[in-house]
């Protein structure tokens, strides 16, 4: 095996709750997130060295991306003495709060584990996971989870009731750093209760789930767009609409296909970057080539004797 393709899907904070400080001055969160299938495509290749290619994207292939961060934590835990070369094709928003950086983290890490035939557990991946980014262990776990802690406390859940997801990007992002500044200044009149949307969720319940969504960091996260994105997917049928992590993303959860996808073209009209997705039931996963058909040429005729 010389190289492997590895698909990393993007995420929504259904919920997300600030609860307090953590030692070394993290915030104690409380989340549900989702997966979607909205999907980045990593490709790593066995190399001699380390080599980071984002084709088509402005982002800089370099040291602090997080896939290089992936590969130097993976080589490091396994004492491999090995390259890699990792090839990114970019299709979520940056700087949106969906993960995007640490759906490349976790893809690397799990297509590395199967390049090299490295044999390590879920557990352990996360673990080197947590070493390079909070969303990372979510991103190689995926579905539905409740998170807590920085990150790194996940309980999967059930899968989300069916919907759909109409996701709109702002003209601008956000910096998560600058978003928790502005929260421990201003706080937030907004704090879901991720246990009630969790036990909406076990009982299959959009309705509820939707009632129980929110995001504590919506109102400090600066970005200027999000009420009037929010009050237009609202006008095109969203059952509920808001932020996800730290922004700028918003998204509305729609009950049926044909409303959300009147909503995008709806939301095309203003914003450029308008995205139509589900919930996704799992993470980041190697996809596998497809096998060759074989004709099978033996007739099914008796023979003759």
């Amino acid at each position: 095996m010389k190289q492997v393709t590895v698909l990393a899907p993007a995420k929504l904070n259904l919920t997300l709750d600030v609860t307090g400080l953590l030692p070394g001055g993290y915030h104690a969160l409380d989340m549900i997130m989702q997966t979607i299938t909205l999907y980045e495509k990593v490709i790593v290749r066995k190399s001699n060295d380390l080599i980071l290619r984002l084709p088509g994207s402005r982002i800089p292939a370099n040291e602090k991306n997080t896939a290089y961060k992936a590969a130097l934590a993976f080589f490091h835990y396994t004492g491999l003495l090995a390259g890699v070369e990792i090839e990114i094709h970019k299709a979520t928003p940056v700087r949106a709060g969906m993960a995007g950086g640490s759906a490349d983290a976790a893809a690397v890490l799990v297509g590395m584990n199967e390049l090299y035939n490295a044999k390590l557990s879920v557990s352990e991946l996360c673990a080197i996971g947590a070493t390079i980014g909070a969303d990372v262990p979510f991103a190689i776990l995926g579905g539905t989870c409740r998170v807590q802690g920085i990150g790194d406390i996940l309980k999967p859940l059930p899968p989300c009731p069916d919907c759909w997801f109409v996701v709109v990007m702002p003209s601008i992002g956000v910096s998560t750093p600058e978003a928790f500044a502005r929260y421990d200044q201003m706080g937030s009149t907004v704090h879901p209760d991720s246990a009630v949307a969790e036990a909406a969720i076990k009982a299959q319940d959009l309705a509820a789930l939707c009632a129980a969504a929110g995001n504590a960091l919506e109102e400090c996260s600066g970005a200027e767009e999000t009420p009037a994105i929010k009050a237009l997917l609202m006008e095109c049928g969203a059952v509920t609409s808001l932020m996800t992590g730290s922004g700028a993303a918003v998204f509305g959860v729609f009950t049926q296909k044909e409303t959300a996808e009147k909503a995008v073209e709806c939301l095309k009209q203003q914003y450029r970057q308008v995205y139509l997705a589900q919930p996704d039931k799992g993470g980041a996963r190697v996809l596998q080539p497809r096998k060759p058909y074989r004709r099978n040429n033996r007739s099914t005729m008796p023979q003759q004797k």
